[in-house]
């Protein structure tokens, strides 16, 4: 069974770069059609869909965050990665690294594999 954990600092001050790896096993990053996610869930709100890298490494980001957000993946660590620039307090949530086969990235019942969860705390 494929297993998903995320790792990265706890605490990112207003402004900074916020960085986070997910670290695959049971399975390869590069296995065809599969595609690797970030979410993540604000305190006291629903999750929210960020972005996702493919299989093949193309890339696909919600369009409210585009601009600060970058993903990319280490096929031979077999990791996937999330940064997302210029935080403020309303980026503090827990984020989630999770696994799907499409692009219907809003339909959370679509992945098949889920980290634990890691808090994210933006706060000077």
């Amino acid at each position: 069974q494929v297993q998903l954990q995320e790792s990265g600092p706890g605490l990112v001050k207003p402004s900074q770069t916020l960085s986070l790896t997910c670290t695959v096993s049971g399975g390869s990053i590069t296995t065809t059609n599969w595609h690797w996610s970030w979410i993540r869930r604000p305190p006291g709100k629903g999750l929210e869909w960020m972005g996702a890298i493919g299989y093949s490494g193309g890339t696909y980001y919600k369009t409210s965050l585009k601009s600060r957000t970058s993903i990319s993946k280490d096929n031979s660590k077999n990791q996937f990665t999330l940064q997302l620039s210029s935080v403020t307090p309303e980026d503090t949530a827990v984020y989630y690294c999770a696994r799907s086969l499409g692009g219907n990235w809003y339909d959370y019942t679509g992945y098949d594999s889920w980290g634990q969860g890691t808090q994210v705390t933006v706060s000077s």
